[in-house]
């Protein structure tokens, strides 16, 4: 029992120390390419205001805020991320400032934000459902949730082998699950699906139970005059 206890302390150690030092750095080489780079300017197209982006990260989006972004929220948790985001963020013009976390909540004002953009985060955040509400709570009433995340797809087969890897893939990543129904989630929020585009990234077929997004945008519905 002493052993198996041991054991399971060391990979619990293991563990934290690759989600804290390794899984950032391996996140930004998967989610970092000219394939992706198209969709990220397409889901930050429409972006204005004050703007909230969910897993920051190493700042991946920067590049493709349009003009009409005043300032941005980044909430990002890993102290890792944030600083490989600097040379991203020193010398935009869009202020970036980041948030910190009230247990798992952003420290976000109620009702702060134009926008919320989120790439590639619903699919590691524990409670997605608590993350979508904390979306709908930062909205101004109006506001718009921009997502390109990646999730479960339509083919059965893929579908079985997301299943199959999964496992694995969530001690590599972070904690990033394959198989998250992304348009389900934010259509069953407090949040309004205004448009969805879902698609195999053009890429290998082998790479398919990784590469099946989609990518939208929802509202906060206005108060009834």
């Amino acid at each position: 029992m002493d052993g198996a206890a041991t054991v399971s302390r060391v990979w619990g150690q293991a563990q934290e120390w690759w989600w804290a030092h390794g899984a950032p750095r391996l996140n930004d080489l998967v989610v970092d390419n000219s394939v992706i780079r198209v969709y990220r300017q397409r889901v930050c197209a429409d972006l204005h205001g004050q703007v909230v982006e969910l897993g920051f990260g190493a700042g991946l989006n920067v590049p493709f805020y349009p003009s009409a972004v005043t300032s941005v929220v980044a909430v990002e948790p890993s102290d890792l991320a944030w600083a490989r985001a600097q040379r991203r963020v020193a010398g935009q013009r869009v202020p970036v400032t980041r948030a910190g976390l009230r247990g798992t909540r952003p420290d976000v004002p109620d009702e702060s934000a134009d926008c919320v953009v989120s790439c590639f985060t619903l699919c590691t955040i524990p409670d997605v459902d608590a993350a979508l509400r904390d979306v709908v709570r930062v909205l101004r009433p109006g506001g718009t949730f921009h997502f390109l995340e990646h999730g479960l797809a339509p083919d059965a087969s893929v579908r079985a082998w997301q299943h199959r890897l999964e496992p694995v893939h969530c001690v590599l990543f972070g904690g990033c699950r394959l198989t998250r129904p992304i348009q389900g989630l934010v259509a069953a929020s407090d949040l309004v699906l205004d448009e969805v585009h879902t698609e195999y990234a053009p890429v290998p077929t082998f790479l398919r139970p990784w590469t099946y997004g989609y990518r939208g945008r929802a509202h906060k519905p206005a108060r009834a005059a």
